[in-house]
């Protein structure tokens, strides 16, 4: 004999064997690929940004999502012979806000950056004297 019942937010069903052995007659309802909730990448079919992609790292719903939606989005349908050049105010509006959370939205670290500093004060002596080598010959 099956029968169902309810426990909190759970449905446990039970099911005998005669239960299964009838062909089911669920029908299966085509997918709609204009489902933004849908696995579609970051580019809709009909030419949309898929704010719900995972691509986009969570990047739409954080603190600076309105300013990041902005940005990418003006950057997406940018039509300027050097795409997003007319985007700049809005990607410093997103800058800005991440600016406000650095634990969430981490800029290099100082370390790394005098790192990177110290190695091109290195490098930029030898380079000079190897210019110098070329020039004197």
């Amino acid at each position: 004999m099956s029968y169902c019942r309810q426990e909190g937010k759970d449905r446990i069903i039970f099911a005998t064997k005669e239960d299964h052995e009838m062909p089911s007659s669920a029908e299966l309802v085509a997918d709609d690929p204009d489902d933004p909730y849908e696995e579609q990448g970051l580019i809709l079919p009909n030419g949309d940004i898929n704010w719900n992609c995972p691509c986009l790292g969570g990047m739409a719903s954080g603190p600076c999502g309105e300013q990041f939606k902005s940005a990418f989005s003006c950057f997406h349908y940018s039509t300027e012979e050097i795409k997003g050049s007319d985007c700049v105010d809005q990607f410093r509006a997103m800058q800005e806000c991440m600016q406000k959370y650095p634990d969430l939205y981490p800029q290099e670290d100082e370390n790394d950056e005098k790192e990177k500093s110290s190695k091109d004060l290195e490098a930029t002596p030898m380079e000079a004297s190897a210019a110098e080598e070329k020039g004197s010959s």
